[in-house]
Protein backbone atom coordinates (compact mmCIF):
# COMPACT_ATOMS: atom_id res chain seq x y z
CA UNK A 1 0.00 0.00 0.00
CA UNK A 2 1.58 2.92 -1.04
CA UNK A 3 0.96 6.16 1.33
CA UNK A 4 0.23 9.08 -0.72
CA UNK A 5 1.08 12.86 0.40
CA UNK A 6 -1.59 14.89 1.77
CA UNK A 7 -0.39 18.79 1.76
CA UNK A 8 -3.25 19.45 4.91
CA UNK A 9 -2.08 17.14 7.26
CA UNK A 10 2.45 18.38 6.38
CA UNK A 11 0.76 22.19 6.93
CA UNK A 12 -0.88 20.85 10.94
CA UNK A 13 2.58 19.37 11.08
CA UNK A 14 4.01 22.77 10.42
CA UNK A 15 1.99 25.00 12.31
CA UNK A 16 1.66 22.38 15.21
CA UNK A 17 5.90 23.00 15.25
CA UNK A 18 6.67 26.09 13.19
CA UNK A 19 9.99 25.44 12.26
CA UNK A 20 12.29 28.70 10.95
CA UNK A 21 15.68 29.25 10.39
CA UNK A 22 17.50 28.70 13.73
CA UNK A 23 19.13 31.41 15.08
CA UNK A 24 19.19 30.56 18.79
CA UNK A 25 20.35 27.96 20.86
CA UNK A 26 16.80 27.48 22.38
CA UNK A 27 15.44 27.34 19.01
CA UNK A 28 17.77 24.67 18.16
CA UNK A 29 17.51 22.73 21.30
CA UNK A 30 13.33 22.66 20.43
CA UNK A 31 14.12 21.64 16.64
CA UNK A 32 16.31 19.35 17.69
CA UNK A 33 14.35 17.33 20.48
CA UNK A 34 11.44 17.14 17.54
CA UNK A 35 13.72 15.43 15.24
CA UNK A 36 14.81 13.06 17.92
CA UNK A 37 11.38 11.99 18.34
CA UNK A 38 10.75 11.53 14.76
CA UNK A 39 14.04 9.38 14.57
CA UNK A 40 13.04 7.10 16.65
CA UNK A 41 9.33 6.53 15.66
CA UNK A 42 8.18 4.30 14.53
CA UNK A 43 5.95 3.99 11.22
CA UNK A 44 6.55 7.88 10.36
CA UNK A 45 3.60 9.16 7.87
CA UNK A 46 4.76 10.52 4.65
CA UNK A 47 3.99 14.48 5.91
CA UNK A 48 6.11 13.56 8.94
CA UNK A 49 8.73 11.76 6.81
CA UNK A 50 9.01 15.23 5.16
CA UNK A 51 8.96 17.60 8.48
CA UNK A 52 11.60 15.33 9.44
CA UNK A 53 14.01 16.07 6.55
CA UNK A 54 13.01 19.91 6.93
CA UNK A 55 14.04 20.17 10.57
CA UNK A 56 17.54 18.08 10.09
CA UNK A 57 18.06 20.38 7.07
CA UNK A 58 17.90 23.37 9.67
CA UNK A 59 19.15 21.38 12.09
CA UNK A 60 22.64 20.85 9.87
CA UNK A 61 22.61 24.56 9.05
CA UNK A 62 22.94 25.84 12.64
CA UNK A 63 25.46 23.10 13.41
CA UNK A 64 27.65 24.14 10.31
CA UNK A 65 27.40 27.45 11.24
CA UNK A 66 27.90 27.74 15.12
CA UNK A 67 29.60 24.43 15.70
CA UNK A 68 32.13 23.81 12.80
CA UNK A 69 34.34 20.74 12.60
CA UNK A 70 37.65 21.61 12.29
CA UNK A 71 39.66 18.92 10.10
CA UNK A 72 42.83 17.02 11.39
CA UNK A 73 45.99 17.48 10.07
CA UNK A 74 46.96 13.48 8.93
CA UNK A 75 50.55 13.68 11.26
CA UNK A 76 47.68 15.02 14.14
CA UNK A 77 45.54 11.79 13.43
CA UNK A 78 48.52 9.84 12.93
CA UNK A 79 49.67 10.59 16.60
CA UNK A 80 46.54 10.51 18.06
CA UNK A 81 46.53 6.77 16.60
CA UNK A 82 49.72 6.25 17.98
CA UNK A 83 49.20 7.37 21.70
CA UNK A 84 45.85 5.72 21.78
CA UNK A 85 47.12 2.12 20.57
CA UNK A 86 50.48 2.48 22.29
CA UNK A 87 52.97 2.33 19.45
CA UNK A 88 56.37 4.26 19.37
CA UNK A 89 57.75 5.90 16.46
CA UNK A 90 60.75 3.25 16.63
CA UNK A 91 57.70 0.27 15.62
CA UNK A 92 57.00 2.67 12.19
CA UNK A 93 60.71 2.13 11.24
CA UNK A 94 61.00 -0.10 8.21
CA UNK A 95 56.83 0.28 6.79
CA UNK A 96 57.00 4.38 6.67
CA UNK A 97 60.80 4.71 6.64
CA UNK A 98 64.12 5.44 8.15
CA UNK A 99 63.40 6.61 11.67
CA UNK A 100 64.54 10.19 10.25
CA UNK A 101 61.76 10.18 7.91
CA UNK A 102 58.86 8.62 10.65
CA UNK A 103 60.06 11.19 13.04
CA UNK A 104 59.45 14.26 10.13
CA UNK A 105 56.04 12.72 9.58
CA UNK A 106 55.01 11.95 12.66
CA UNK A 107 56.09 15.53 13.76
CA UNK A 108 53.93 16.89 10.08
CA UNK A 109 57.41 17.92 9.22
CA UNK A 110 57.18 16.02 5.86
CA UNK A 111 53.53 14.91 4.34
CA UNK A 112 52.43 11.44 4.47
CA UNK A 113 52.48 9.90 0.58
CA UNK A 114 50.25 7.53 -0.91
CA UNK A 115 52.32 4.65 -0.18
CA UNK A 116 53.06 5.46 3.35
CA UNK A 117 48.99 6.37 4.11
CA UNK A 118 48.63 2.72 2.46
CA UNK A 119 51.43 1.13 4.56
CA UNK A 120 49.70 3.04 7.56
CA UNK A 121 46.50 2.40 6.96
CA UNK A 122 47.57 -1.71 6.64
CA UNK A 123 49.83 -1.66 10.16
CA UNK A 124 46.85 -0.27 11.86
CA UNK A 125 44.61 -2.13 10.11
CA UNK A 126 42.09 1.59 9.01
CA UNK A 127 41.62 3.36 6.21
CA UNK A 128 44.67 4.57 4.31
CA UNK A 129 42.47 7.78 3.83
CA UNK A 130 42.47 8.98 7.32
CA UNK A 131 46.33 9.91 6.38
CA UNK A 132 45.72 12.08 3.09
Amino acid sequence: MILTFDGAIYSKLLAEIAPRAIETEEEYDRLLAVAERLTFAKNLTPEERALYKLLVTLIEVYEKENYPIDKSEPHEILQHIMESSGTRQADLVGIIGSSGVVSEVVNGKRAISKAQAKALGDYFKISPSLFI
